[in-house]
């Protein structure tokens, strides 16, 4: 326990000073520690990685999954099954940075593999899939984000929820599991439109094959004529039907935006409570204004102007995410998660007014003095802001 005692701080300050006067006249060289320390730091939790694309592997066809190795040659820094990297690119002359969840097991240090499904009219998805060659060199941070099981809160009977490239942590967590004398049991649920559009499914199917404690079901929006499996949406009825009970097991949410507004409202109804619920935010809401406070005056095409202060302006649509808007115009700003949970693009609201919806997640005091995620938030009028 710490005192509160003023003097006992005072004289435990002046106890650490004559132990480092100790420590300096026996010859300690607390310079080299200090820089060994720094280096050993810097080395697990670097601000910029510098990567090789050192394989493309065709998952489907709209689906890749890039190998990256670090250019020097160097091992890796090590991250938990379902954590994600923060990859920068240059698309059209803009630079931005998108997260992609690491597919690949946290045992492998040599690379990282990142699995990418384009999304129709996307703007990095795209030339991630179709635009990248091997020997490309590509800049990400290094592995970062809350989204991992911890045995001692989560349990060892887990439900995982996927939708698209949302597979990607999983098949991590899948691999991780398995290496482990004594892994939890995993139940994957993964919804797809078509069977074409399934990544990992000949390798998750043999898996569960192998391995008693895997449960692999696919979903099938919209079926072949041919096709017998579980089809429709992953609704409670199906959801119960797969899993059985509930009580002892918790679950995992990954995939589309759509995909989360649809499946955690059917949790609810299951009495699945939110604490056994982790969700790993995909990106901005692609349709903001069917959500709750959206302004009713305010159209997603209508124009507005963006003043950064002693930075210049620029016109942007409403509908626009700020974060994407200030990118394709020239201004950086720090980012990683661009789904309003990491806050490193906070930014000050200093006239005008944001819509920021539910998943932006500020705080009451951010609200209060006019911060904002700028990844998360949509200008509803003219506004000025402070990088």
């Amino acid at each position: 326990m710490t005192s509160s005692n003023p003097l006992s701080v005072l004289a435990g300050y002046d106890a650490a000073q004559a132990k480092q006067a100790e420590l300096a006249q026996s010859g300690t060289d607390f310079t080299k520690d200090r820089f060994a320390t720094a280096k050993q730091i810097a080395a697990l939790h670097p601000k910029r990685l510098n990567l090789t694309v050192r394989r493309i592997i065709r998952e489907t066809g709209t689906a890749v999954t890039l190998r990256l190795a670090r250019s020097d040659g160097e091992m890796l820094p090590p991250f938990q099954a379902g954590q994600y990297v923060n990859l920068f690119v240059t698309v059209d002359g803009t630079h931005t940075a998108r997260p992609f969840a690491i597919s690949s097991p946290p045992q492998i240090r040599t690379h990282y593999d990142i699995t990418v499904r384009e999304v129709p009219g996307g703007f990095v998805s795209p030339y991630l899939v179709r635009g990248l060659t091997e020997g490309q060199l590509l800049q990400s941070s290094g592995p970062m984000g809350t989204f991992y099981h911890n045995p001692l809160f989560h349990g060892d009977d887990l439900v995982f929820l996927a939708g698209g490239s949302g597979v990607a942590p999983a098949m991590s967590m899948i691999h991780d599991f398995l290496s482990s004398a004594h892994p939890p049991r995993f139940h994957l649920i993964y919804g797809s439109r078509n069977t074409g559009d399934v990544i990992f499914r000949e390798q998750l199917h043999q898996l569960a094959d192998r391995h008693e404690t895997l449960t692999v079901d696919e979903v099938i929006s919209e079926p072949d004529a041919d096709y017998s499996g579980h089809s429709g949406f992953l609704n409670a009825d199906l959801i119960a039907k797969l899993v059985g009970p509930l009580e002892a097991k918790t679950f995992y949410l990954c995939g589309p935006n759509a995909m989360y507004d649809f499946c955690q409202p059917e949790l609810t109804k299951l009495g699945v409570s939110e604490r056994k619920v982790h969700v790993e935010a995909n990106g901005p809401p692609p349709v903001p204004n069917l959500l709750g406070g959206w302004p009713a005056d305010v159209t997603l095409d209508q124009v507005v102007t963006v003043t950064v202060r002693g930075r210049g302006s620029f016109r942007t649509r409403a509908g626009e995410p700020l974060l994407n808007a200030l990118e394709r115009n020239g201004f950086q700003v720090e980012n990683a998660c661009r789904s309003g949970e990491c806050s490193l693009c906070r930014i000050k609201i200093l006239s005008g007014e944001v819509f920021n919806p539910p998943q932006s997640r500020l705080r009451s005091s951010d609200r209060a003095f006019g911060w904002t995620h700028a990844c998360v938030a949509y200008p509803a009028g003219d506004i000025e802001i402070l990088i």
